[in-house]
């Protein structure tokens, strides 16, 4: 059976610069082993799958898998589903507020001068890192403990943990040895110099599994460290978050906070439009 399959880059207004994600339309009667075999093949950090809502509050329903796993929630395939749904031609039942449903629940997704944005969804993991933990992370960035000037659990589906480090250039010219980072999905984050950059922050999502990678542009990640950041008063209530620069890519992460509510949102452009077997 074919299926109409999106292939979207999230986080950028321009091709090849963002987080790439494979969108498969109309799932319905795919088996789980089919939705892990398709996202192996594929390849690319995340693979999703639009389905019917079973919650009649949703719009649409999302499955998200990795190469290697289902994840509960993850941000840029949720921009990027959201926008594989409405250029289908999905319309929203609540005006420019679309509605997801997934395995963490209902997610708000808006639109707003030409971007969308998702609600941050609260911590499932909050608290300071564990000794033991932030043994691996210095080891496996070859840092001095001086050298961390803060770090978090900031779980929100996907395991992430977090360290602030002393500028966005310590940032950029960390070389990971994945070996030791194994086991840890981890966030590192440093400030841009002020004039430096367009933007204020600069993050690199570094995952221990497998053979070890860095994500391009994360956006469940930038989620939860907003809500760090934001509520430790490291960071104003709107910022821009540069990531990608060390894999070639200029992605841009929008954050705003609106009352309790942290908003996370980017360009997305479709760049594969087709069809899939499966």
């Amino acid at each position: 059976m074919t299926r109409r399959y999106t292939e979207v880059d999230v986080f950028t207004d321009a091709p090849l610069l963002g987080n790439p994600l494979a969108v498969v339309h109309d799932a319905q009667g795919l088996s789980d082993e089919q939705m892990q075999a398709f996202a192996r093949w594929t390849n690319l950090s995340e693979t999703t799958f639009l389905l019917p809502p079973t919650d009649a509050t949703a719009d649409y329903r999302v499955r998200i898998f990795t190469p290697h796993r289902e994840l509960p929630f993850a941000g840029h395939p949720t921009l990027g589903s959201c926008h594989a749904w409405l250029e289908a031609g999905g319309t929203p039942r609540h005006g420019d507020t679309v509605v997801q449903q997934c395995a963490a629940g209902l997610i708000r997704v808006r639109r707003s001068g030409g971007r969308l944005a998702f609600a941050a969804p609260p911590r499932l993991r909050t608290g300071a890192l564990e000794d033991e933990t932030l043994a691996q992370i210095r080891n496996a960035l070859g840092l001095q403990p001086n050298e961390i000037l803060g770090h978090q659990w900031v779980d929100n589906g996907p395991g992430w943990c977090a360290v602030r480090l002393a500028s966005a250039d310590v940032v950029l010219g960390l070389a990971p040895d994945w070996l030791a980072l194994r086991g840890l999905k981890l966030g590192v984050v440093g400030a841009h110099a002020v004039g430096a950059s367009d933007a204020q922050f600069e993050v690199r999502a570094l995952i221990g599994e497998g053979p070890g990678y860095e994500d391009p542009v994360t956006g469940s990640l930038n989620a939860s460290l907003a809500q760090w950041l934001i509520g430790s008063g490291v960071a104003p209530d709107r910022y821009v978050a540069a990531q990608g620069a060390k894999l070639q890519r200029a992605g841009r992460v929008h954050v705003a906070r609106e009352g309790d509510t942290i908003w996370i949102g980017g360009g997305s452009v479709s760049c594969v439009r087709g069809e899939v077997a499966l």
